[in-house]
């Protein structure tokens, strides 16, 4: 599948989460989330330490989500991707989207392995549903 097709099929479902979530409106990890909520899209922060971010309530983990997603968005550091990618499997999510920064070899390789459609090296989900600071 090409990149196009790709993103078009991430893009494509009603329910996401996003690992890396974070308060401070300045991250990515917030950007990516108010995205998701300008867009109208039903959306779930994921970080182990926050309770709320942006009036949605955070989830600790992947496997506490409340219903299947169609795709998850990450903005971590690499590391802390290559173990995401593994929760992302073990919660049945069929979708990554590792956001630029996130990616690393290691985390493609291993969720590709995993049967998981993986966008990485790309462009930013910012950019392809459109972003207003």
């Amino acid at each position: 599948m090409d990149l196009k097709r790709e993103i078009a099929d991430f893009l494509a479902g009603e329910a996401y989460a996003v690992a890396g979530a974070s308060r401070e409106r300045e991250k990515y990890g917030n950007k990516v989330l108010r995205c998701y909520l300008q867009n109208e899209r039903r959306v779930y922060p994921v970080h182990p330490r926050e309770d709320e971010i942006e009036g949605v309530a955070c989830l600790r983990d992947l496997a506490a989500l409340p219903e299947p997603v169609h795709g998850l968005s990450i903005v971590t550091p690499p590391a802390v991707t290559e173990r995401i990618v593994e929760q992302a499997a073990a919660a049945g999510i069929p979708r990554v989207w590792m956001q630029p920064g996130a990616e690393s070899e290691a985390a493609v390789a291993r969720a590709r392995e995993l049967g998981l459609s993986v966008i990485a090296g790309g462009p930013c989900l910012l950019v392809a549903l459109g972003y207003r600071e």
